[in-house]
């Protein structure tokens, strides 16, 4: 069994009704609060550069309870980035791997949370989210923009136990908690690999009825479509007899 680097999510994101919590909008791992990326951007946490908060003020709050994940991740991609530098020369655009998929997960969110929605059947089988998880193994590809250093090579359905790392879990269960008291199904993961490093990434889905995404069983032509494309921005812009057109 490959050995794997987790991570606590690197874009959570909600997909409530009203008019803030838009598809694809990042959550403050504190107050909840949802961002408005045409007022202000959330902040990462400099540390594990995946948790987000709306002000200092969130961030200071949370950092006790998010204090143990945190140096956990910060360990993790010290040592997977010292096993991979290892293995590569210094020039190879992929020797910081770690780093590399941290930024592709943090860009690709939407899609990511979207794609993991549809493979796990969510509108119809809600209850898939307890027990499965979406895995996406990637290739490294040497490109100038950090969003675009990786192709799609396979997906996979898993059970959650994939997820060994008890801190992780711990995590997922804490947003898992949060989603269902604020009416949610629960919280989907979706795991992002390339070789022996990969990412966990946590989704809150609300339950199916508030949910607008169509079933697509095309949903892997789709994510391998925008990421090969580099195309950033996914939402839905139009609806045809023919489905939903994304852009």
């Amino acid at each position: 069994m490959q050995a794997y680097y987790a991570l606590p999510a690197a874009g959570n994101y909600h997909t409530a009704p009203h008019a803030l919590r838009q598809r694809g909008y990042r959550l403050c791992d504190q107050c909840g609060a949802a961002e408005n990326p045409s007022v202000s951007r959330f902040r990462l946490c400099g540390g594990c550069m995946t948790t987000q908060y709306c002000s200092p003020t969130c961030q200071k709050i949370h950092w006790p309870s998010h204090k143990a994940i945190c140096t956990h991740t910060m360990d993790q991609v010290a040592v997977a980035k010292q096993q991979v530098q290892q293995q590569l020369a210094p020039t190879d655009p992929t020797a910081n791997l770690a780093k590399n998929l941290r930024k592709f997960t943090s860009a690709y969110a939407s899609l990511l949370g979207w794609a993991g929605f549809q493979a796990l059947q969510l509108k119809r089988i809600p209850s898939n989210i307890r027990q499965n998880a979406l895995l996406i193994e990637l290739d490294p590809v040497p490109h100038p923009e950090s969003h675009r250093r990786f192709t799609i090579a396979a997906t996979h359905i898993v059970p959650r136990t994939y997820i060994c790392d008890p801190l992780v879990i711990a995590d997922i269960q804490r947003r898992e908690e949060r989603c269902r008291a604020n009416g949610g199904i629960g919280t989907a993961v979706i795991l992002i690999q390339c070789g022996t490093v990969s990412q966990v990434m946590p989704v809150e889905v609300d339950p199916p009825a508030k949910i607008s995404w169509d079933v697509r069983e095309d949903w892997e032509d789709v994510l391998c479509h925008y990421v090969d494309n580099g195309k950033l921005e996914f939402k839905p812009r139009s609806t045809t007899q023919r489905g939903v057109y994304y852009g």
